[in-house]
């Protein structure tokens, strides 16, 4: 029999903790080998348990949790979970968990029904089990900045970029507009991520770079030097005027599990846009959002590229769009700009 996923919850809350304990209790393969009130309990169960993962909260007596997750991810880095309040206000905190290897995050369940809560316990032990299998890697010190590649404006783009991504995305994504030049081409982007974080996200990214981004709403031009993240809880779609296109918002039924969903946005360009215009490249994510709609655009005519297994957080999305024969290169985080930049002349 396969060995169960060897957990550690932390969380101040003796509420919280029961709860988390009772919704791993009822699964086959998790097993829960401990619980910590703050870091410094956590830090000696680690080191008696070695547990396999961490469920961890952000606000914690005597350490923050973003305190203990970055010694964490610089000593002995192992899959983390955020699992905290999620609020328009703490979305930065968790983009900054994100930031510092945790692999994923989960809001603590507010609403007091059972579907809701069965929801939740659904997507939270998912999380664990995937992030038993995740790629960690150390948190460096300090962080090398690359040098941007030198912007040609003379160069004249003729293909978009389309971007889709979900577990460990966020990271992928800033890795990847950091080395484009303010002068890069128009890129569209739908990572699996909630309303409170887009716009976080966005305004976070805009703040650093050197290319303008911007969180999607309806109206927004798609234009040379901007890169458009999709709201979170909205699909993200186009409509063209004249010579133009421009972002169209829509709350309609979730595909694949996810609003915004990689495949609504794929398949929308293929109507709206000419295939042979368009890059579509896929990064780390969980499950397979994305790759059948990345298989018809490959059909038509889009060139196509996949993050490699290696450098993914969680090499589901790339691989199903790979099995699918969907994808035209398969490369490198760090190579992926480079890449996109070549195929858009």
């Amino acid at each position: 029999m396969r060995e169960k996923i060897r957990l550690l919850i932390i969380d101040d809350s003796v509420l919280i903790r029961k709860m988390l304990k009772e919704v791993f209790d009822a699964t086959d393969d998790i097993e829960v080998i401990g619980m910590a009130a703050d870091p410094f309990i956590a830090r000696d169960k680690i080191k008696q348990l070695n547990p396999d993962v961490l469920t961890l909260d952000v606000e914690m007596p005597r350490m923050n949790g973003l305190q203990f997750l970055n010694n964490l991810m610089r000593l002995r880095p192992m899959p983390v979970v955020m699992v905290s309040t999620l609020t328009e206000a703490g979305a930065p905190a968790t983009l900054d968990a994100l930031e510092m290897g945790a692999v994923d995050y989960i809001t603590k369940p507010q609403a007091q029904n059972e579907q809701s809560f069965l929801a939740f316990a659904a997507a939270l032990t998912e999380k664990v089990r995937m992030a038993a299998h995740a790629r960690v890697q150390p948190l460096r010190s300090t962080k090398v900045l690359r040098p941007l590649p030198v912007a040609d404006t003379s160069v004249n783009y003729r293909r978009w970029i389309a971007i889709g991504s979900s577990t460990g995305g966020t990271e992928a994504i800033r890795d990847v507009l950091s080395r484009l030049p303010a002068h890069c081409p128009p890129i569209v982007i739908t990572q699996h991520i909630p309303a409170v974080f887009s716009a976080s996200l966005a305004m976070r990214l805009d703040r650093t770079l050197a290319i303008e981004v911007r969180e999607a709403c309806d109206g927004l031009e798609v234009r040379s030097g901007r890169a458009i993240i999709a709201h979170g809880d909205y699909h993200l779609r186009f409509r063209r005027e004249g010579q133009s296109y421009y972002c169209v918002l829509d709350q309609g039924e979730k595909v694949n599990r996810h609003r915004p969903s990689v495949d609504v946005m794929f398949d929308n360009l293929a109507e709206v846009f000419d295939c042979k215009r368009l890059v579509a490249v896929m990064l780390t994510g969980m499950g397979a959002d994305g790759a059948k709609a990345m298989q018809r655009l490959h059909d038509a005519g889009s060139y196509t590229l996949a993050q490699d297994e290696a450098s993914s957080v969680v090499w589901g999305m790339p691989k199903a769009a790979v099995d699918l024969g969907a994808v035209d290169k398969i490369a490198p985080l760090g190579k992926i700009a480079e890449l996109m930049l070549a195929a858009a002349v």
